[in-house]
């Protein structure tokens, strides 16, 4: 009897140990912590784009973005900045903003985000109306702001949670919210969540962490290549339906899809060479109910094209820039003010850490790797716009992150150094990337246009703390004052 009540004890302790997850707890109380710090605000012309499908959409019912564009351009050149103005409404001869065969104007922004956010636009509108929060119920009022930020802050919490358990699947505890903390809070995902908030990446990277998960299904010991990408119809399906969104957040993220691709083409040839030919018709039954998914998810993009463009394709504006060879791969790397390895190099050391990976399971390190060069390689292509001048980092890498923290966790893992030591280390990379989030913002935001500029860094590096605090109750009380269109809430 004594020994059955202690091994009862002894499960249930188990059972509580797995329900919580001190790791998995931390992330959240710090991701919560911080949210208060943000810059509740659009004004960005990016921003705007992914504002206006909501706006348009649930208040006016149409896709006719010009009261939208309006709205903030307003707003941009009351504070003198024209830059929305510019960008979406100023007329252009070779590249007019309002298609002449629709008659509407164009929007180069995907409208995945807009889809994603919409739970919480709806949810703002209906507390307006009840009087439960202030301002007007048009749509604009720093309710309906507020929500799209907090919507993008959450989906970038939901992408840390995915990506932490993800490592989880080889790692312990320790080493994953090492890596997960570390990799948010040391490259630009940290400034897309809480200064520059309404933008895409926060939905894009928990899409992609998503994708990921459901592609890997439950955590298994068995080697990638061994299971013979036997999904459930179900996982198939769902990850038809979650590529569908990835795309629509971002449309360069479909290259993830070579994730499960690679995998598939490994099982068809392991298959064939096993004639087994049941396993090999249900593996293609699947992959045809996955595309059918997949295309379908992609309709609500398909119809914003036809619907301003006159045709089920992206504006000239974006395909105009992309080129088939990527000329500027390396560049994205390694350039010297504007590379994401330079910037942030704790990206660096995440991608190390899939050589280790590769010990344990070489095919789906290597899987992997292809992801990350995919976007790397459509990065580089982009011929005009690859160094994201105006951006804070690398931000086209992002939705990387889950293959970073990956990387990192088993790194972490393998070289078994002191825990203090590699929390030390961790501050550091934090503390770097803080101080350019600090240049950014309160103090010179001239690098987000001129990049690293390596003679005078360290300087800035030092003296981004005493700046930081000269401008404190800005950082308080006032945040709207570090950007130029004071546009939305504070």
């Amino acid at each position: 009897m004594s020994s059955l009540t202690t091994s009862t004890s002894s499960e249930q302790t188990r059972t509580r140990r797995r329900l919580f997850d001190g790791g998995l707890a931390l992330i959240v109380v710090l991701w919560a912590v911080l949210l208060p710090f943000g810059l509740f605000r659009l004004y960005a012309t990016d921003e705007v784009q992914y504002f206006a499908y909501l706006r348009s959409l649930y208040f006016d019912h149409d896709l006719d973005f010009a009261n939208e564009y309006a709205h903030f351009a307003a707003i941009g050149q009351q504070n003198g900045d024209p830059a929305v103005y510019n960008a979406l409404l100023r007329p252009n001869p070779a590249d007019p903003p309002l298609n002449p065969e629709t008659g509407r104007y164009r929007n180069v922004a995907p409208i995945g985000s807009a889809i994603l956010w919409s739970p919480f636009y709806v949810a703002a509108d209906g507390l307006v109306r009840l009087g439960m929060l202030s301002g007007p119920a048009d749509g604009y009022s720093p309710a309906y702001i507020t929500a799209v930020c907090i919507a993008s802050a959450f989906y970038t919490l939901l992408g840390l949670v995915l990506s932490y358990r993800l490592a989880r699947r080889w790692v312990g505890a320790w080493a994953a919210t090492i890596a997960t903390l570390t990799v948010w809070l040391a490259s630009p995902l940290v400034f897309y969540t809480y200064v520059q908030m309404p933008w895409s990446h926060g939905a894009s990277f928990a899409m992609v962490a998503a994708f990921i998960t459901v592609w890997l299904g439950p955590p298994r010991q068995q080697p990638l290549r061994s299971r013979h990408a036997q999904l459930a119809w179900g996982r198939w399906l769902a990850l038809g339906v979650i590529g569908g969104l990835m795309v629509l957040t971002r449309e360069q993220l479909g290259l993830f899809l070579l994730l499960p691709a690679g995998e598939s083409l490994l099982a068809y040839w392991d298959l064939g060479r096993a004639r087994d030919w049941a396993a090999l018709r249900r593996l293609l039954a699947q992959h045809v109910a996955f595309v059918a998914v997949f295309a379908l998810s992609l309709t609500p993009q398909l119809l914003v094209y036809q619907a301003l463009y006159g045709r089920p394709r992206p504006s000239g504006t974006v395909s105009g820039k992309l080129n088939l060879i990527s000329y500027h791969f390396f560049d994205t790397l390694f350039d010297l003010r504007r590379g994401a390895f330079l910037w942030s190099p704790i990206l660096l050391l995440g991608l190390v850490g899939l050589a280790w990976l590769w010990r344990r399971d070489r095919w789906l390190a290597a899987l992997l790797l292809v992801g990350f060069l995919a976007q790397t390689y459509i990065n580089g292509a982009f011929g005009s716009t690859w160094h994201l001048r105006g951006s804070f980092g690398f931000r086209r890498l992002i939705e990387c992150t889950p293959i970073f923290i990956i990387g990192l966790a088993v790194l972490i893992e393998r070289l078994r150094w002191p825990r203090v030591a590699v929390a030390a280390l961790a501050l550091l990379f934090v503390l770097w990337n803080g101080g350019l989030v600090v240049q950014a913002t309160v103090s010179n935001t001239q690098i987000r246009h001129d990049g690293l500029v390596w003679s005078t860094m360290l300087h800035d590096q030092m003296a981004a703390p005493k700046r930081a605090w000269n401008k404190l109750d800005q950082l308080l009380f006032n945040r709207c004052e570090l950007v130029k269109n004071c546009g939305g809430s504070q």
